[in-house]
């Protein structure tokens, strides 16, 4: 079978691999206060430039989200994102969980837009009993969103100027960063997002690694006593050699700019599959995560010679679907996609 379900279904890129092997007898003091972690902190700081970055390594997007978000939170506030929003809509109601809730926006492919988050506060605050409901507290988005779409450097200037405007943190999951960033259509720079957001993190997991996420605070924000938060969240790994080890290996000679610019070459090569056989495309998305319109006889007959992620169903009765590409995925396998399409 070919798989192009998701970016994770394989382990971790060859080199990562070969640098958990190499270190992996060398002795090391557990969550987070060892050498591997402070290199690799350090190397991040340098690829975003901000000096002052405060870094923590935790287990994985979901994780990462609940506890961002709820350290960053009020009791009595919530998180805007859009309805496509990760968070929102994959991720079990953890952040309600948490005791927080998520104040779903209109999208527009996938994305939130500055000025609907401008109109949603202003109408809030203009309600006579504003203090009877949960405050917007802080701004989520994904970049790349849900849909593989991506913002530009103006909207997220647009999107920082209306947190700056409301004292409002913005919040960026950056789960699958590296195809954003090697993406040709894109105009944002790892430094742009230091600089216009509050918190990102850098995502591993989908990103060449076995699994962990790098979560950037870049304003001298981290949360009071925020390694014990982490742990009552089971975010936090007493290995943290894990994570760190990775994501040194991770921004070493540019293996994560590698890893991005791979699965956009290979996205680019199956998004050219299946245009040239004439099947529609739900969006246009400029990174790895490709979403195809298929009929249900297309469906089922593609489904025997390849594994694919069923996104959402479309009034007609045809079916959105995504194909993704990762750092695993090989001309081969677009070329034999390209023969059974």
């Amino acid at each position: 079978m070919l798989v192009f379900e998701n970016d994770y279904s394989f382990g971790a890129h060859p080199k990562v691999l070969e640098e958990l092997c190499k270190t992996n007898m060398a002795a090391a003091s557990g969550y987070g206060s060892d050498g591997f972690t402070a290199s690799a902190m350090e190397k991040i700081r340098k690829a975003i430039d901000c000096p002052d970055a405060q870094i923590c390594f935790l287990t994985g997007g979901t994780q990462t989200n609940q506890v961002v978000i709820d350290c960053l939170l009020k009791p009595y506030e919530g998180v805007i994102s859009c309805v496509t929003g990760h968070v929102n809509g994959h991720e079990a109601g953890a952040i309600e969980h948490s005791g927080h809730k998520v104040l779903a926006l209109p999208h527009h492919e996938g994305k939130l837009r500055a000025e609907d988050i401008r109109q949603y506060i202003d109408g809030f605050y203009g309600e006579e009993a504003f203090e009877h409901m949960v405050f917007p507290g802080m701004v989520y988005i994904s970049h790349p969103t849900e849909y593989g779409t991506l913002y530009s450097k103006q909207e997220l200037e647009e999107l920082r100027a209306v947190c700056d405007q409301y004292h409002i943190p913005l919040y960026m999951d950056g789960a699958r960063l590296a195809y954003g960033l090697m993406s040709e259509r894109t105009d944002v720079t790892l430094q742009d997002i230091a600089r216009l957001t509050d918190v990102f993190y850098i995502g591993g997991t989908k990103c060449g690694a076995l699994c962990g996420e790098a979560l950037v605070f870049t304003k001298r924000n981290m949360p009071d006593h925020f390694l014990a938060r982490i742990k009552q969240k089971g975010a936090l790994l007493a290995k943290g050699r894990l994570n760190a080890v990775q994501f040194d290996a991770l921004f070493t000679d540019n293996l994560y700019e590698e890893v991005g610019a791979h699965a956009i070459r290979m996205a680019a090569l199956l998004k050219k599959a299946f245009a040239d056989k004439g099947y529609p495309f739900h969006m246009d998305s400029p990174t790895n995560q490709q979403f195809v319109i298929l009929t249900d006889e297309q469906m089922q007959r593609i489904a025997h010679h390849a594994v694919f992620s069923r996104w959402e169903k479309l009034p007609d009765g045809r079916t959105v679907v995504r194909f993704a590409t990762s750092w695993a995925t090989t001309k081969e396998d677009i070329r034999a996609l390209s023969e059974i399409l």
